[in-house]
C-alpha cells in the first residue's frame, strides 16, 4: 500500500480498500499498543531503580548545600565563642572555596580512578571529617582545617554528581533529574540557615553529618555509572548495572551496543590532557563549558547572594525581610525549572533565566543610581527588592542548574574527567572571585556593581545564542557526535 492509498482508507475515500485492509490495521494498532504497553510496564522498573539512585545521589548535593549554608546563621556566635576577629572568620567563611578548587582539580582523576560512587564516598569522608573537626574546634586554626575538608568535598562532588546522573539517566529524563542536584543544593542551603538560626553553631555542624551518612549508606544499593564500567573493561558488572537501570525486563541491547561502540572508539584515543582539551575536536564543548561557568558566576550570584541583607539594607529596605524572601522564592522556582528543562529544553530555560537576570541586575542597579541622585526615594528600596528577587528567581530557573547538565553532556567520556575538573575549577574560581571582590565593587559604586552584573548577564544572552546547542531528547553520543562535527 503506497501513503497515498493509506490516506485515502483513513479519511474513508476509498471503501472497499478499507474492509480489505481494516483487520490488519486494527491488528497493526493492537500490535503498537501491546508494544507501549510493554515499554511502560518496562519504564516503570527503570525509573524505580534511577529516581533511588539520583534520590542517594543528592544527598551529597544536599550536604554540599549545608555547607554553604553553615557560615551564616553562625558568624556572631562563633566570633563571640572562640574570640575570633572578623578578618579570622572571614578566612574561614572563604577557606571553602579553596577547598572546593583543590576538589575541583582532583575530582576528574578521582571519578575516572574510583569510580563515580567512589569519588561519592571519598566526598562524604572528607565532610564527615571536616564536620567533626569544626564541632570539636577549640580555635581558628582547627575551624579552618575543617572548614578546608568540607570544601574539599564540595569540590568533588560538584562534579561527579551531575555527571553520575547524566550516565545512568534515560535521555527524556536526564535534564530534570541532573537538575536535581542544583534543587538539593538550594535545599540544605535554607535548611542549614534556619536550623542554624535556633541551634548552637557546634549542634548546626553535627546535623551536617545526616546527609553524609545517608550518602555513604545508599550507594550500598545502587549500581555504579554502566558508562564508567564499560570504559573499565568491566563488560559483566556493566550488563548487570545496565538491566537494574532499565528495568529486568527491558532490553538494554541496542543502548548497550552504542555505548560499547562509544567506548571503542573512544579507547582508540590516546589518554587525554589538560593541554587536550583545546584541540579543535574538543574546543567547542570547551568553549560551551567554560562559558555557561564564567556566566553562572560572573553574573554575580555569589556576591549578591552571600551579601543580600546587606544589600536590601544599603537599598533602604529591612535585610531580615529581604533574606526571608530570598529564601521563599529560591527553592520553588529550582524545583518548576527541574520540571521545565526536559520539557521546554535547556537553552530556552538559560535563554530566559539570562534574560531575567539581566533585567534583575538593571533594575537594582537603577535602583541605587536613584537613590544615590535623591531621585524617587519612595520607590528605591521596592525597586531594589523587585529586582534582587527577580534575578534570584531567574537565575534559579535555569541559570543555576543548566550549566552543570549540560557539562554533564557535552563532553565525551575519553575526556570528561579532565575536562569536568577544568570547568568546575572555572566555576569554583569564579565563585571565590565574585565573593571576594563584591564589598568591594560595592564600596566603589553600588549601581555601578549592578550595571557591571547586566552587562555580563546580556553577554551571557549572545553566548547562549550563538553558541550553545540543545540537548534535550538526545543521548550523550548523539550529543557529542553533533558539537563535533
Amino acid at each position: 500500500m503506497d501513503m497515498g492509498t493509506f490516506i485515502d482508507v483513513e479519511n474513508g475515500e476509498n471503501e472497499g480498500t478499507k474492509e480489505l485492509t481494516e483487520p490488519f490495521i486494527t491488528q497493526e494498532k493492537v500490535a503498537a499498543k501491546d508494544e507501549v504497553e510493554s515499554n511502560e510496564i518496562s519504564n516503570k522498573g527503570t525509573i524505580g531503580m534511577v529516581v533511588l539512585s539520583t534520590a542517594v545521589a543528592v544527598c551529597g548535593s544536599f550536604a554540599f548545600g549545608s555547607c554553604v549554608g553553615y557560615s551564616a546563621p553562625t558568624q556572631s556566635a562563633i566570633r563571640e565563642d572562640l574570640k575570633l576577629s572578623i578578618s579570622e572568620y572571614s578566612m574561614f567563611g572563604s577557606i571553602l572555596t579553596i577547598g572546593a578548587m583543590i576538589g575541583a582539580i582532583t575530582s576528574g582523576h578521582i571519578a575516572d580512578f574510583i569510580g563515580r560512587k567512589g569519588a561519592m564516598r571519598l566526598s562524604a569522608l572528607f565532610w564527615i571529617t571536616g564536620w567533626l573537626a569544626i564541632y570539636f574546634s577549640k580555635g581558628a586554626l582547627s575551624l579552618d582545617i575543617g572548614r578546608l575538608c568540607t570544601g574539599y568535598g564540595c569540590g568533588v562532588i560538584s562534579y561527579v554528581v551531575p555527571i553520575f546522573i547524566a550516565e545512568i539517566a534515560p535521555k527524556n529524563l536526564r535534564g530534570g533529574l541532573t537538575t536535581a542536584n542544583q534543587l538539593m543544593i538550594v535545599l540544605g542551603s535554607s535548611v542549614a540557615f534556619l536550623i542554624g538560626s535556633v541551634v548552637t553553631w557546634r549542634t548546626l555542624a553535627l546535623t551536617g553529618l545526616i546527609p553524609c551518612v545517608l550518602l555513604l549508606l545508599g550507594l550500598f544499593f545502587i549500581p555504579e555509572s554502566p558508562r564508567w564500567l564499560a570504559k573499565m573493561g568491566l563488560h559483566k558488572e556493566f550488563e548487570v548495572a545496565m538491566q537494574k537501570l532499565r528495568g529486568k525486563d527491558a532490553d538494554i541491547t541496542q543502548e548497550a551496543a552504542e555505548i560499547q561502540d562509544n567506548i571503542l572508539t573512544i579507547q582508540s584515543l590516546p589518554k587525554a590532557r589538560m593541554l587536550d582539551l583545546f584541540q579543535q575536536k574538543y574546543i567547542r564543548s570547551v568553549i560551551i563549558g567554560v562559558g555557561l561557568m564564567v556566566a553562572q558566576q560572573f553574573g554575580g550570584i555569589n556576591g549578591i547572594g552571600f551579601y543580600v541583607s546587606e544589600t536590601f539594607t544599603a537599598a533602604g529596605s529591612s535585610g531580615k525581610t529581604g533574606t526571608i524572601a530570598y529564601a521563599c522564592v529560591q527553592f520553588p522556582i529550582t524545583f518548576l525549572g527541574a520540571i521545565l528543562i526536559d520539557r521546554a529544553g535547556r537553552r530556552p530555560l538559560i535563554m530566559a533565566a539570562a534574560i531575567g537576570t539581566f533585567s534583575g541586575c538593571f533594575l537594582t542597579g537603577m535602583s541605587f543610581f536613584l537613590k544615590s541622585h535623591e531621585l524617587l526615594l519612595d520607590w528605591d528600596p521596592m525597586l531594589a527588592v523587585a529586582g534582587v528577587l527577580i534575578y534570584i528567581g531567574s537565575f534559579a530557573i535555569g541559570m543555576g542548574s543548566v550549566p552543570w547538565v549540560m557539562m554533564s553532556e557535552i563532553f565525551p567520556i575519553n575526556v570528561k574527567g579532565v575536562a569536568g575538573s577544568f570547568v568546575t575549577l572555572v566555576n569554583w574560581f569564579g565563585a571565590w572571585a565574585v565573593s571576594y571582590t563584591f564589598n568591594f565593587l560595592m564600596d566603589w559604586s553600588t549601581s555601578g556593581t549592578f550595571f557591571l552584573y547586566a552587562g555580563i548577564c546580556a553577554m551571557t544572552i549572545l553566548f547562549v545564542a550563538k553558541f550553545v546547542p540543545e540537548t534535550k531528547d538526545r543521548t550523550l553520543e548523539e550529543i557529542q557526535a553533533s558539537i563535533n562535527l
